[in-house]
């Protein structure tokens, strides 16, 4: 299949594989304005502190050769430091034996993946290396945002001496049997990619990134060729626009217990739309790589993995509850009966779901709905004709069913501040928000909060009738809403207080100064458009808080 390849603009945040990509899958009018918005050539400050919190990171550069690979860079907490948002310092050399030892070099291209799997949380970087020694390396910052937390298996790490006589490398041509058992049993791995096609567009570069999956998502043909699927995600394709321009990748699998490294380098081609594809659930396309050469690196990690104690529970749905023609909330209590973790308004639940017909669980995470404190989990989730999961929790989920879940996770939630509180969504972007004013309102403040939301009509509005009601109880909170195809019997006034979309200035109308902490959940396109026209009216960055919603695969 043949991609158009577009000129890449420098304002563009993406390069030309990466847009022809999009392009292609018919995202490219809608992700840009958002990724405008959210990859940034600085560190913000909290992803500054996140990287001083990690004992690894994911690092992915290529050989003397040019061909990429991708391994682990460890140290204790601390050993990342940020002296500004530009720039990180590592204190930390690759192993020895490590496929990229001797290649961190100044001027070397990097890519880097802050991930922390106990919190689910990562964060990508890419830039180059301005310094390298025996004090470590130094990276200038060419882009930097984050990225879903969705396929991420938790686990929590401890340190461990390294006995050096345990300790090997070994290099290979061929995927020993242990090998191809290894790769089969897991469910994770990472994986190098780049291209630099001239100049010094920002794009250009490295790209570390993870790929999770149920055990045995990797597929082992032969000795010599995988193939895993490529999976619903953020809509960048930094990968899979990268391989389009150069198919050469590294792939990077992790022995979490024995504290393993297995390093691949090889030639990836994209199946886009074969009978293959769909022979793997919730696949939107599939990777073949194969694989040219093999470094395997044993018991080298001075850090080991399990899953944390308690992390997965079970839940029991009782109750199942309509609030628009294509929404309805699920509420779960604790299974046994205990009690269960608390959480912060605006965090989201991940779940794990058995689907009929699908032999693995499928793993999603849904916002919570309802406000903290009351000892129950409640997710409003919006059918999506197409959505797996969307479809099974709507039409075969009943009351009394168990699913697993772990604890709540997230930072999307409110912020410390004095100023006026501004909530805005559109369509099922509503669910963390209402949350939100859950807490809000019983706050002993008197800051004030206005509450603003754009749904298409009354029947596709859901929780109106409780955000009404908090409404009616708060005296510093205010409501605007806006339809924009509102039915005969909406009320202009009762119902709705605008024909149209959330703009700024519907949102100005009720809070003229713009002197506010602005929460945002929605689209990516209603995102990037609202955050635009809110940084045009003078609201900095720190002070617009952003979760997207897409459809439920």
């Amino acid at each position: 299949m043949q991609i158009q390849q577009t000129a890449a603009s420098p304002s563009s945040p993406f390069h030309t594989g990466e847009q022809a990509v999009q392009s292609r899958l018919g995202v490219r009018d809608a992700i840009e304005p958002w990724a405008r918005q959210v990859v940034r050539p600085i560190l913000p400050d909290q992803h500054r502190e996140f990287y001083r919190r990690l004992p690894f990171v994911v690092a992915a550069a290529r050989d003397a050769d040019g061909r990429p690979w991708v391994t682990l860079l460890v140290g204790p907490p601390g050993f990342v430091q940020s002296p500004g948002p530009r720039h990180l310092h590592l204190i930390t050399r690759p192993f020895s034996g490590d496929a990229l030892e001797g290649s961190l070099l100044a001027g070397a291209e990097l890519g880097l993946l802050g991930i922390e799997l106990e919190t689910r949380r990562r964060n990508r970087v890419n830039g180059s290396i301005v310094e390298s020694g025996d004090g470590g390396l130094s990276l200038s910052v060419a882009q930097a945002f984050g990225n879903c937390p969705q396929y991420i298996t938790e686990r929590a790490w401890h340190h461990v001496e390294v006995d050096p006589a345990r300790a090997s490398s070994s290099r290979h041509r061929r995927l020993e049997a242990d090998m191809q058992s290894w790769i089969r049993t897991a469910d994770t791995f990472f994986i190098a990619s780049g291209f630099h096609g001239g100049g010094d567009h920002p794009a250009f570069g490295m790209d570390a990134s993870h790929r999770g999956g149920a055990p045995g998502f990797v597929k082992v043909e032969n000795d010599a060729r995988l193939v895993f699927p490529d999976y619903a995600g953020n809509n960048h394709f930094n990968t899979i626009g990268n391989l389009v321009e150069d198919p050469r990748v590294g792939l990077l699998f992790v022995d979490f217990e024995r504290g393993s490294l297995l390093q691949l380098t090889g030639t990836a081609t994209i199946d886009w739309d074969s009978d293959e594809v769909a022979r793997h659930p919730g696949a939107q396309r599939l990777v073949i790589v194969d694989v040219e050469d093999i470094v395997c690196l044993d018991g080298v990690l001075p850090l080991r993995w399990s899953a944390p104690k308690g992390s997965i529970r079970s839940l029991k749905l009782i109750e199942k509850i309509r609030e628009s023609e294509d929404v309805t909330s699920f509420v779960f209590t604790a299974r046994d009966g205990g009690e269960l973790p608390d959480f912060e308004a605006g965090q989201y639940l991940p779940l794990e779901l058995r689907v009929d017909g699908h032999q693995q669980p499928s793993k999603r995470t849904y916002s919570l709905s309802n406000g903290p404190g009351t000892g129950s989990y409640r997710i409003s989730v919006k059918r999506e004709p197409l959505g797996l999961v969307s479809r099974h929790l709507h039409d075969s989920l009943e009351i009394g069913a168990i699913v697993s879940s772990s604890r709540p996770e997230g930072e999307f939630i409110l912020q410390p501040s004095s100023r006026p509180v501004v909530l805005i969504s559109a369509g099922i972007g509503v669910t963390p928000m209402v949350s939100m004013l859950h807490a809000l309102s019983r706050e002993q403040s008197e800051r004030p909060v206005l509450f603003v939301h754009g749904a298409r009509d009354g029947a596709h509005h859901p929780l109106a009738d409780e955000v009404r009601e908090l409404v009616e109880r708060g005296e510093n909170i205010r409501h605007r809403v806006a339809y924009s195809q509102p039915r005969d019997e909406d009320i202009e006034g009762r119902d709705f207080h605008l024909r149209g979309r959330v703009d700024v200035e519907f949102i100005s109308d009720a809070l003229p100064s713009l002197d506010g902490e602005f929460y945002l959940c929605g689209p990516t396109r209603f995102l990037a458009g609202l955050s635009a026209q809110l940084s045009d009216r003078g609201v900095p960055p720190s002070r617009i808080h952003t979760e997207t919603f897409g459809p439920s695969p």
